[in-house]
């Protein structure tokens, strides 16, 4: 029973939990840095912390600093929104360690999902079907090329820590794929810590749709059916439509 809750994040979003939380009588706590200090969210959470400056690794991503306001104001769970620390294993690891409910997957999943060979790995164990491509990390830019022999050009080199399009390039040659690894490991290790790449085979004309999921920790899962996410500029989704109009009703049901 969750009867407080810190609100890990700023915002629009932020205020959307705290009046969620407002209809079924749970009390809030909203965290904030000083450039937030006069925001709405702020007003309207029950209680409400200066967390830091207003660069966000000094304030919202300050995973101690939240935790010790979660634990000093005795919540029961924390909500991280979107973005954030929505898709940090280790916080929501920390969080299950103190023995807060963290609002979101597990940290076993997020570590397992947030690494794309991983999740590739175990959707294959799970019997997803999964586009044609290297089974783990390609070590370096000759081994690369000796993989995209059986995959077959064109071929999308990816990161597998990568995110928001970085770390993704299409490559129809050798030549083009040598200097494609080369500089998206560089970028991946920049921005995300981790240079690891891997490869599929680029289906070309597809359409990109997601179904949403959205399940408990007691064994119940439902869909909320799909997102078109198609229209996009960079590898990044700049229109999502849902329903998609493109699917048809038995593809719908099936995708579900």
């Amino acid at each position: 029973m969750i009867n407080k809750l810190l609100v890990a994040n700023r915002g629009e979003i932020a205020a959307r939990i705290i009046r969620t939380c407002k209809e079924n009588d749970i009390k809030t706590v909203a965290i904030y840095s000083e450039a937030d200090a006069r925001s709405l969210f702020v007003k309207m959470a029950d209680e409400s912390y200066l967390i830091g400056p207003p660069r966000v690794s000094e304030s919202y991503l300050n995973t101690d600093k939240v935790l010790e306001i979660a634990k000093q104001t005795k919540v029961d769970a924390v909500h991280p929104g979107y973005g954030f620390l929505s898709e940090n294993g280790s916080f929501a690891d920390k969080c299950e360690q103190a023995g807060i409910t963290f609002i979101g997957p597990s940290s076993n999943v997020i570590e397992q999902m947030g690494d794309k060979i991983s999740a590739r790995k175990l959707m294959e164990k799970a019997g997803v079907p999964v586009i044609p491509g290297t089974k783990g990390e390609v070590s370096d830019a000759e081994a690369a090329i000796k993989e995209a022999e059986h995959i077959g050009y064109p071929i999308m080199v990816k990161a597998s820590a990568g995110g928001g399009g970085i770390g993704m390039q299409i490559v129809h040659t050798a030549q083009e794929l040598l200097k494609a690894f080369e500089s998206n490991s560089q970028r991946a290790e920049q921005f995300f810590g981790d240079g690891s790449m891997f490869m599929e085979k680029l289906l070309v004309n597809s359409r990109h749709i997601e179904v949403q999921v959205l399940a408990d920790t007691h064994g119940n899962a439902i869909h909320l059916f799909e997102r078109e996410c198609s229209i996009q500029r960079r590898n990044q989704k700049v229109v999502e439509e849902a329903p998609s109009s493109f699917i048809s009703k038995e593809t719908r049901k099936k995708n579900g």
